[in-house]
This record gives structure tokens, C-alpha cells and sequence, in this order.
């Protein structure tokens, strides 16, 4: 649902998501997808058409370096995509060779499985990116400089691997527009599905899902995801601004450093 039908595999040279259908003939489609030949089509998502594989879904790259390449595209093209898998054994085992070209693959169960991992692992990044600017907000107010709060982040329990993806997105000020406000708000309805027939209470998930649908309001569907901080600092009049060499977006979703 959402994608594009295109005639050839070249056409994904313009895009920044490829989505690709595995049909009745599987390896016909694996044979075309060659690639070693075309790295710049990053495989989004393998869908099932009947019985073959479903939930293949590129998250993010390894490592918790700061000098990590973020974007679905960047990280097929490095090999470094993680990506969770669906599916009969056998047939994961059939497309594990295209797969491994982009990263890490995670088997992770019976067809679905795939998204939902993918999905618990963003219900719990969406909840941390989200208290990301509260953070930085209660610090600053309180007289703690940016940059002092930031180094005790990375050395105590207030470590992660959102903190160190998501935090330098907002002191550089872009705020990562390789993932927009409307795709978190489409992943958190989904999450909210999973709740309904979980039957119990999630409320971490809920204030999330409750701080982005205040960003949307606030910004619209369009923007980059970590506008859920920036309406912490425009509440505030505080300025997440932080001089260093950040990471900013190119028109490509591509990551360069600055300074």
C-alpha cells in the first residue's frame, strides 16, 4: 500500500525508498535485483504476495558511533541496514544472499513477525526521541549549558542509541528530515493496533503517541520527526542550538559533516 509500480529496476535511481514485490516467480525477481551491479536501490520492504515473505524492514545502521549514517538509502549503500525478517525458514534462507547485501538480517518468525519488531522497535525510539527534548529543556532552564548536559548524557544511564542518533538532528537544527512527522504518526496508529489486542494499558506509548500528535498540530504532517523536540524548545523559548560538527542532510537524505 503507498507504493509505486515502476517498469524497470532503474527507476529506483531517483528514489529515495524502493519498495520491491516479490510475485509467483521469486527468483525471477531476485535475478533482476542485482545489487552488487545497482547499489543505490535500497530494498524498503520484500512484501508476501501468497506464501513467501513478509516484514522485511531496513531500521537503522549499526554501532553507536556518532559518525553513523542514518537513512535507509545511506545504509544500503554501506551495507549496514538491519533489517527483521518473516517468514518459512526456507524461503528466508532462498533471499538471505540479496538481503545480506544491505546489512544485518534478523530472522524473527512466522510471516508478520518482521513488522511487528519493526514496529516494537520504533514504538520504543519514538518514545525516547520524544522525552529527548524534555531533557534538554529541564537542564537549560536550570543552568546547565548544552553542551555539559550532552557529554553527562553520553556517560551515564542517559545513554543510548536514540540519544546519540537523534540529539546532534536537533542541535544542528534539521531535525532529521529523513523520517517526517506524518511517518511516525502512520507507525504509532499501527502500534496502537497492537495495543488494542494486547488489552492492557501502555501508557509511555500513549504519551508519545500523544507528543507527536501535538508536534503534527503544531507543524502539520510534513516535517522532520524531531519537530516533537523543537515544540519543547518554541514552548519554552529555549534554543537546542549546539555548535560542533553535526551531521546535516543533503537534498539526497545523504549525511555530511559540517565544520
Amino acid at each position: 500500500m503507498g507504493q509505486l509500480a515502476g517498469e524497470a529496476v532503474d527507476d529506483a535511481a531517483c528514489r529515495d525508498r524502493v519498495g520491491v514485490s516479490a510475485g509467483d516467480d521469486l527468483q525471477r525477481g531476485l535475478d533482476v535485483l542485482d545489487l552488487d551491479a545497482r547499489p543505490q536501490c535500497a530494498v524498503r520492504r520484500l512484501y508476501d504476495t501468497g506464501e513467501l515473505l513478509t516484514g522485511v524492514v531496513p531500521f537503522a545502521p549499526r554501532g553507536l558511533g556518532e559518525d553513523q549514517s542514518g537513512g535507509a538509502v545511506d545504509g544500503a549503500r554501506n551495507g549496514r541496514l538491519t533489517l527483521f525478517a518473516g517468514g518459512e525458514p526456507s524461503l528466508l534462507e532462498r533471499v538471505a544472499p540479496v538481503l545480506e547485501t544491505l546489512g544485518t538480517v534478523i530472522p524473527c518468525g512466522g510471516l508478520g513477525t518482521g513488522n511487528v519488531v519493526k514496529l516494537v522497535t520504533n514504538q520504543l525510539w519514538f518514545t525516547a526521541s520524544a522525552a529527548l527534548g524534555e531533557g534538554f529543556a529541564l537542564g537549560l532552564r536550570h543552568g546547565v549549558d548544552l553542551g555539559v548536559l550532552w557529554s553527562a548524557v553520553r556517560q551515564s544511564v542517559g545513554d543510548s542509541f536514540v540519544a546519540r542518533h537523534d540529539a546532534p538532528s536537533v542541535f544542528a537544527g534539521h531535525y532529521d528530515p529523513s523520517f517526517t512527522l506524518d511517518l511516525c504518526g502512520k507507525d504509532l496508529r499501527l502500534i496502537g493496533e497492537l495495543q488494542t489486542a494486547l488489552g492492557a494499558s501502555l501508557p509511555m506509548t500513549d504519551a508519545a503517541r500523544g507528543a507527536f500528535d501535538r508536534a503534527v498540530r503544531r507543524y502539520g504532517p510534513d516535517p522532520a520527526e524531531l519537530h516533537v523536540a523543537k515544540h519543547i524548545e518554541d514552548d519554552t523559548g529555549l534554543s537546542f542550538r549546539l555548535d560542533g560538527d553535526w551531521c546535516r542532510r543533503t537534498g539526497s537524505g545523504a549525511e555530511v559533516r559540517t565544520g
